[in-house]
């Protein structure tokens, strides 16, 4: 079941290239974390041998993307917010102010790919839209805005 998000909306800002870049690098750092333990289980269940056949080097390349998915639909779904993304203050949201749904983690998820192998074209397209929104903020109908700083009392 979605969350919908109660902030006002005319206090959140859509997130800038840079944020969304530095928050990229935390969670990339996560990722490589993540891969990292599912190398070694893959190298432990494979009797400590290293992965050499191209079975099992497809096996793990696809449990590698998978766990990848599962980890940023999780957090998009759940909170709209990666690791990353709370460092930095951001938060993804379906253009209607509530979580994405895993469908829309899914669109998101693989165009952001498409964005990035396209030498980042799909990144600097928010440098010139008005919306400042991403190809994968688009297909997916969602965006990254910047959540104020809390005050502390």
């Amino acid at each position: 079941m979605p969350k919908v998000f109660t902030d006002d909306s005319s206090t959140l800002k859509p997130a800038s290239l840079v944020r969304r870049l530095a928050a990229m690098v935390y969670d990339f750092m996560i990722v490589v974390a993540i891969w990292m333990v599912v190398g070694a289980i893959a190298v432990a269940l494979n009797d400590g041998e290293a992965i050499a056949s191209g079975t099992d080097e497809a096996l793990l390349k696809s449990t590698l993307l998978v766990v990848t998915y599962l980890f940023f639909a999780y957090c998009w779904t759940r909170s709209g917010q990666t690791l990353g993304m709370l460092a930095w203050r951001l938060r993804v949201q379906h253009v209607e102010g509530r979580t994405l749904n895993w469908t829309e983690s899914l669109i998101r998820f693989f165009s952001a790919g498409i964005s990035f192998a396209c030498l980042g074209l799909g990144y600097w397209a928010m440098l010139i839209s008005d919306e400042r929104l991403t190809w994968h903020d688009r297909w997916s109908n969602s965006t990254v805005v910047t959540l104020p700083k809390h005050k502390k009392d």
